[in-house]
């Protein structure tokens, strides 16, 4: 049934970012490509020291991230009873991506972690990523505190974006009572 009003034109859709286009088909890649390299090193070692490999990889990754956070946390302990703020991080927060990194199971990503844990490999990366940071901060506009958080969005069928907001009106000391179950 139509009543006759003209039905409202919505902007287009912006365009996704390539990040967002082009993520899962790289993580999708990565893994093949992980999976693939353990199966060649498999064959040509054995699978029992391909798992050995991996079960040091587990470990070393938690000691790099247990140091790593330790020494976070001392620098943090020692700027605040200066009375100040950390400076910088000190490729702590590399460090904890490398042992990540190293703990994953796989060759190539064993590779780049331990590559994320050699100092001038951090200090270039840190570098790079303050750069970055920087510039793409100075780009951002200024907006209010309330765009931080967009409201809720419900998509009907037909197109229409009906925005809202959920507000949970319960008294803390009330009893609770079941709820029904969600299928109908």
């Amino acid at each position: 049934m139509t009543t006759g009003a003209p039905t409202p034109t919505y902007p287009a859709r912006p365009r996704r970012s390539r990040l967002r286009t082009f993520l899962p088909l790289g993580i999708a890649a990565w893994l093949v490509l992980e999976i693939w390299l353990l199966t060649v090193v498999a064959d040509a070692i054995g699978g029992l020291a391909v798992f050995l490999l991996l079960v040091a990889g587990l470990v070393l990754g938690s000691v790099v991230i247990k140091r790593a956070g330790r020494r976070a946390f001392q620098a943090l302990n020692e700027a605040l009873q200066r009375g100040g703020t950390p400076s910088s991080g000190g490729g702590n927060g590399l460090m904890m991506l490398g042992g990540l990194l190293i703990m994953l199971p796989g060759l190539i990503s064993d590779a780049l972690g331990l590559l994320l844990l050699i100092p001038p490999v951090q200090k270039v990366l840190s570098a790079y990523a303050e750069r970055t940071f920087d510039r793409k901060l100075r780009e951002a506009t200024a907006g209010s505190f309330g765009d931080a958080f967009q409201q809720a969005r419900i998509h009907r069928p037909d197109g229409k974006v009906v925005q809202g907001e959920v507000i949970r009106d319960e008294p803390g000391d009330a009893p609770r009572e079941p709820r029904p179950p969600l299928t109908g």
